[in-house]
C-alpha cells in the first residue's frame, strides 16, 4: 500500500449515518490503495457546558467514538487500509473542512435532524459540500431511519 498517496478522509460521530460512511470509506481507501483517515470532532466550552467533565474527558470520550467505530467497520474484512485516527477539538463542519486539505476525497453520513434544527444550526455535510478542499462523497440517511426520525 502506498503511504504517500492521498488520504481518504471520513468524519464520525458514533451515528449510524457516520458508521456507514466510514464503511464505505475504508472500501474506497483498500480500492484505491490509499490510507483512511478517521475523525472525529469534539467542543469543550466550560462556561456552556451541561456535563460535568474536562476538556480531557471530552477528548478520551472523541477518541472511544473513533475506536469503536474503527474497530466495528474493521470486524471481518480481509483487508483494512492503513488507518489514521484524528480527535479534533472544534465544530464539525470546520474541523471537517479543515481536515480536507489535501485529501483524495471528503466522506461524510448525511443525517436525519428537524429542519428548523438545520436552518439554525446548519448542515456538517451541507458545509462540507461548499467548502471542503477536496470532492465530498454524503452517504445519505436510509428510508428507516427517515421514518423513525419522523414520530
Amino acid at each position: 500500500m502506498s503511504t504517500n498517496s492521498a488520504p481518504v478522509v471520513v468524519g464520525v460521530d458514533g451515528t449510524p449515518a457516520s458508521d456507514r460512511a466510514l464503511q464505505w470509506a475504508m472500501d474506497e481507501a483498500v480500492v484505491r490503495g490509499c490510507p483512511l483517515t478517521v475523525v472525529h470532532a469534539w467542543t469543550y466550552e466550560p462556561l456552556t457546558d451541561w456535563h460535568e467533565t474536562s476538556a480531557q474527558q471530552a477528548q478520551a470520550d472523541s477518541e472511544a467514538v473513533i475506536e469503536k467505530a474503527v474497530r466495528t467497520a474493521s470486524a471481518g474484512r480481509a483487508e483494512v487500509p492503513e488507518i489514521v485516527r484524528q480527535s479534533l477539538r472544534g465544530f464539525a463542519a470546520e474541523v471537517l473542512e479543515k481536515a480536507s486539505d489535501g485529501a483524495a476525497m471528503l466522506v461524510v453520513g448525511s443525517h436525519t435532524g428537524h429542519p428548523v434544527r438545520q436552518i439554525v444550526l446548519g448542515s456538517t455535510s451541507m458545509h462540507c459540500v461548499r467548502h471542503a478542499h477536496a470532492p465530498v462523497v454524503v452517504i445519505p440517511v436510509r428510508d428507516r431511519e427517515l421514518a423513525e426520525t419522523s414520530r
